[in-house]
């Protein structure tokens, strides 16, 4: 992976985040696409357009807040488990294939929510670790 492609993930990224930021604020996110602008929009992604593809990441910010609802029992901060939704989303369209016949959204949502379970699995075996260098049981006097 060249580091053109990683200053534009992190720049779409970065305005994911921002655009997420909003919604936390104001509650709203940008409508779904319709089915013919989705088309649109994939065919421009396809073509290598950046534009497109944010488009498309923002307005399926929804499905990505939709989906991290279901993992509210989780201790995770909620703020983390949406960023890490995106990232998952981001991977979606990136590597979405129309030509299989399968809908955007069902796709994404698969890729969303392994993308969370993923970051789960990896924090899950760290949560029992404890530093050698800490203090164990130190009064506070």
């Amino acid at each position: 992976m060249g580091l053109g492609t990683i200053i534009i993930a992190a720049v779409t990224l970065i305005n994911s985040l921002l655009l997420l930021a909003y919604y936390l604020n104001n509650n709203a996110f940008p409508h779904p696409l319709s089915e013919k602008d989705e088309h649109f929009y994939l065919n421009k992604v396809q073509a290598g357009d950046l534009n497109a593809r944010n488009i498309l990441i923002e307005h399926n910010l929804r499905l990505v807040a939709h989906i991290a609802k279901k993992f509210d029992s989780v201790n995770d901060d909620k703020d983390d488990i949406i960023s890490i939704g995106t990232i998952g989303l981001i991977k979606a369209i990136n590597t979405f294939d129309p030509q299989k016949g399968t809908k955007l959204t069902t796709y994404a949502a698969r890729c969303i929510e392994n993308e969370i379970l993923m970051h789960l699995r990896a924090t899950k075996k760290n949560r029992g670790e404890v530093s050698l260098y800490e203090p164990i049981g130190v009064d506070i006097n």
